[in-house]
């Protein structure tokens, strides 16, 4: 069976538009709220929070890429696209600890920087649920529900090792093509000898945890239907 693109329903195709509709508008606050600082203070203090946005929609646009596809995926197809994407998913919810870089500024409000790096955080969060909801349907469609929820967690966890990996050690996503033997290393160090890195698990367990309990909210709101009108 070839990959084909699906036709979608009518209300499938209209929640699709709205979310990235949503998504858009809520992308556009964060690209004014840090363009408007540069003009402000002529300096480019958050920019690279553009930089931080941009690694965040990858694993989105994978993810909508293999939700708009017909039929069950083929394993050849599958599998190297949803490596591609858990190697790029971190970078959603990394955004989240962009948050220890606030502090008073000159030249800006405290409550500005505050709202600022909030949408950007906001926006990789929701970024990295939308993305993850396309691939836990996928994996359910496959395996099923059970199935579908064990990925969705062992997602989140390695995600929150991910952030772990990119925030204290500051590795990013080219490094396992750029720099793989250190970063070989210093993953299997942590699993090896996890006594000695209280604090790797420590981060991976209290943000999965807490990626987890968000999603499962997310989730649980977007099953809410509002009552037909009488």
């Amino acid at each position: 069976m070839s990959m084909s693109v699906a036709t979608l329903s009518a209300p499938q195709l209209r929640q699709r538009l709205n979310l990235m509709l949503v998504l858009g508008a809520s992308l556009v606050l964060s690209v004014v709220l840090i363009t408007f600082r540069v003009f402000l203070t002529h300096k480019i203090s958050f920019v690279f929070l553009l930089w931080n946005l941009f690694l965040a929609l990858i694993p989105f646009g994978l993810s909508t890429m293999l939700g708009l596809t017909a039929g069950r995926l083929k394993a050849r197809v599958l599998l190297p696209v949803g490596a591609v994407w858990l190697l790029f998913f971190p970078n959603a919810p990394y955004i989240l600890t962009d948050l220890f870089h606030l502090e008073p500024r000159p030249g800006v409000p405290y409550w500005y920087d505050l709202a600022l790096i909030l949408s950007c955080a906001w926006n990789g969060l929701m970024l990295a649920y939308a993305s993850l909801t396309d691939m836990q349907l996928l994996v359910t469609r496959r395996l099923g529900r059970s199935a579908g929820w064990a990925f969705a967690t062992l997602a989140l966890l390695l995600s929150s090792f991910g952030v772990y990996l990119g925030r204290y050690l500051r590795f990013n996503s080219w490094d396992i093509l750029t720099n793989p033997i250190t970063l070989f290393y210093d993953i299997i160090s942590r699993i090896l000898h996890p006594t000695m890195h209280r604090g790797t698990w420590g981060v991976t367990l209290l943000y999965g945890v807490f990626l987890l309990l968000g999603y499962a909210t997310v989730r649980l709101l977007g099953q809410h239907r509002e009552p037909e009108e009488l």
